[in-house]
C-alpha cells in the first residue's frame, strides 16, 4: 500500500482580468494634499493611477504623487487594501499613506495628468468639489487614524 495521492486531473482556468491601483493620502502636519484633475469629470482627488506593467505598488504610489502633484514623498504605511469583484474581473487599490521628503511646493501649472495641487485640512477640503465621495471620510480617516506598517504590502516584481 502506498501514501501517495494520485495526481488531481489539471483543469486550466481562463485568466481574469486584475486592475491595481495606488492611493496616497499625503499628509504634512494637519494638511493633506490634493490633485484637481482633468480626467474622471474633474474636481480634487487624492494622487492615484494604476500599477503599470511590471511596476510595484510602491513604485507607482510615488510615480503618482511626483506626476500629478510634482513633489516626491516617502511612504510611511498603509490605511487599507480594497478588493473589488466585478463580473469581468477585480480591481485592488492599496491606498498607501506618505509625507512629503522636503519643502518644494505642489505643483501649480497645468499638465497632461492635472490641473494643479494644494495642502487643505480634513475640513476645508470636505468643501471642495471633490471627484468622489470617499475623499472626505478618507481624510477625515486619516486624520484620527495611524497606518499600519507599510510591510503589510510586499511587492515582488519578475
Amino acid at each position: 500500500m502506498t501514501d501517495e495521492t494520485p495526481p488531481r486531473p489539471s483543469r486550466a482556468r481562463e485568466a481574469m482580468p486584475a486592475w491595481f491601483y495606488a492611493l496616497v493620502v499625503v499628509r504634512r502636519g494637519d494638511r493633506f494634499l490634493l490633485v484637481e484633475e482633468t480626467d474622471h469629470g474633474g474636481g480634487w482627488y487624492l494622487p492615484a493611477g494604476r500599477v503599470e506593467p511590471g511596476e510595484s505598488l510602491t513604485d507607482a504610489a510615488l510615480r503618482e504623487v511626483r506626476e500629478e502633484a510634482g513633489i516626491d514623498v516617502r511612504l510611511t504605511g498603509v490605511y487599507r487594501c480594497e478588493h473589488t469583484a466585478f463580473d469581468e474581473g477585480a480591481r485592488l487599490r492599496v491606498i498607501f499613506a506618505a509625507e512629503p521628503v522636503d519643502d518644494t511646493p505642489p505643483k501649480s501649472i497645468p499638465d497632461e495628468h492635472t490641473l494643479r495641487a494644494d495642502w487643505f485640512t480634513a475640513e476645508e477640503a470636505a468643501r471642495l468639489r471633490l471627484r468622489a465621495d470617499e475623499v472626505a471620510p478618507l481624510l477625515a480617516m486619516a486624520a484620527v487614524t495611524p497606518p499600519s506598517a507599510l510591510d503589510v504590502v510586499r511587492s515582488m516584481v519578475l
